[in-house]
């Protein structure tokens, strides 16, 4: 499935660039820009980025229950990413004030 249409970006390249980040470093945030230079690519419309966090919750989630971390810290951990993404990613797009533009 195609997640980046701009850049023609398919959904398994993204997981592929996140373990890959993961294997070179566990720990590290990984954030779209990240996976997107990992891929020499940039993000352009920036609208995919939503989708592209998903992956990353849900690949970095899958990949930290098969180590040997103590799967119920990285769950938790990850909760609350989902949480803050929901608590302050939804009200920028939802509240956005376009009162500025011209009629």
């Amino acid at each position: 499935m195609i997640v980046c249409h701009c850049n023609l970006i398919s959904e398994k390249e993204i997981e592929e660039a996140i373990v890959q980040l993961l294997e070179a470093d566990p720990w590290h945030l990984i954030v779209p820009a990240k996976v997107y230079h990992w891929l020499q690519k940039r993000g352009r419309c920036c609208g995919c980025f939503p989708n592209v966090v998903e992956t990353i919750i849900r690949v970095t989630e899958n990949y930290h229950l098969r180590s040997e971390a103590n799967g119920a810290d990285v769950v938790s951990h990850l909760d609350r990413v989902r949480g803050l993404r929901t608590q302050f990613g939804s009200r920028r797009h939802e509240g956005r004030n376009t009162s500025h533009r011209a009629a």
